[in-house]
C-alpha cells in the first residue's frame, strides 16, 4: 500500500487545496503560466482557475504579470515559502534524527557513535525546540533536560536515563539565565527558599555566564567538559534533575541508542 501526504493550507479560514498550491508553485518555478500548465499536463485556462481560486481563498493577489512573465506578489512569496516548508515536512526523506540541548550534546554524540548509528543526524537546540521537532515528526528521539516540559506531553514513550546536578554561582540577587538545561527547576529551588532575586539577562554562552558578574545556574556536565572547577553555593545534588529520553516507538535504532545511553560508559555524568 503506497501512502503519501500532500499539503493543503487554510488562509484566513479559507481552504487552498493541494492542487491549487501545486499550480501556484509551478508558476513560481517556471515564471510562465503557459509553461507551468505544460509541466502539470493541464490547459492554461484550468491553471488560471486554480490560481484564481487560491487568490480568492487568500483574499489577495498572489501573482502579477510582467513583460517577462509571472512573478509572485509579497503575499504570494509568503504563501509559497510556507507551502514549501510544509511540503518538505511531509516528505519522508530524512534519516534517523535525534535532538538534545548543548547540556547533553557530548553524551548524545558519544552514544550515537557507540551505537554505530553512522547515518543519524544530531540536532542541538533547546528543550522546547526538541519537543516541537518530535511533535511535528521531524525527529525520532530526544533527550530532555527539563522535566517540567513533560508533564502534559502525550503520545510518546519516556524513560529517565539518570539525574544531573546543577551548580549555583551566587553573586547576589541579580541573575543571568543560561538558555539551556533545567533552569526552571533551579529557579523553583530559589522560590522554595523565598529568596528575592531578579533575572536580568539570558545567554546561550557559558563564557558570558562566567564573565557576567551575576549569579547563575549551570549543569555540572557543562563545566566538566570545559575542565572548569567552580564552587557551588549549594550541593549540586540539591539541584538535581532527571534527564529523560522520549521517543514515539521503540525501533531498532531507538533500542540501540538507549542501550548506549544507559551503558556504564556514560554513567559518570549522572547521579543514580
Amino acid at each position: 500500500m503506497k501512502i503519501a501526504a500532500k499539503v493543503s493550507l487554510e488562509v484566513n479560514g479559507n481552504a487552498i487545496t493541494a492542487r491549487q498550491l501545486e499550480a501556484f508553485l509551478a508558476v513560481q518555478e517556471c515564471g510562465s503560466q503557459s509553461e507551468a500548465a505544460r509541466r502539470l499536463g493541464i490547459s492554461v485556462p484550468v491553471l488560471h482557475r486554480y490560481v484564481a481560486s487560491a487568490e480568492a481563498a487568500a483574499g489577495t493577489d498572489l501573482l502579477k504579470t510582467t513583460p517577462s512573465g509571472s512573478v509572485l506578489t509579497p503575499a504570494g512569496k509568503e504563501l509559497a515559502e510556507y507551502a514549501r516548508a510544509m511540503s518538505y515536512r511531509c516528505r519522508d526523506v530524512r534519516g534517523f534524527t535525534v535532538c538534545c540541548s548543548p547540556v547533553m550534546e557530548d553524551l548524545m554524540h558519544s552514544a550515537v557513535s557507540s551505537a554505530k548509528l553512522t547515518k543519524a543526524s544530531v540536532v542541538v537546540s533547546d528543550d522546547e525546540n526538541s519537543i516541537s521537532m518530535m511533535l511535528e515528526g521531524r525527529a525520532d528521539f530526544a533527550l530532555i533536560d527539563d522535566p517540567l516540559y513533560l508533564f502534559d506531553l502525550e503520545g510518546f514513550e519516556m524513560q529517565e536515563i539518570g539525574y544531573m546536578g546543577m551548580v549555583l554561582v551566587d553573586n547576589g540577587p541579580s541573575f543571568i539565565r543560561y538558555k539551556y538545561g533545567a533552569q526552571r527547576v533551579a529557579f523553583m529551588y530559589l522560590d522554595s527558599l523565598d529568596r528575592e532575586y531578579t533575572v536580568d539577562a539570558e545567554t546561550p554562552s557559558v563564557q558570558e555566564l562566567l564573565s557576567s558578574g551575576k549569579s547563575f545556574f549551570v549543569d555540572e556536565s557543562v563545566l566538566t567538559r570545559r575542565n572548569l572547577r567552580i564552587k557551588s553555593a549549594v550541593d549540586p545534588k540539591m539541584l538535581r534533575h532527571a534527564v529523560t529520553a522520549i521517543y514515539r516507538k521503540e525501533t531498532r535504532n531507538v533500542s540501540r541508542l538507549m542501550v548506549a545511553l544507559v551503558s556504564r560508559n556514560f554513567r559518570g555524568m549522572f547521579y543514580l
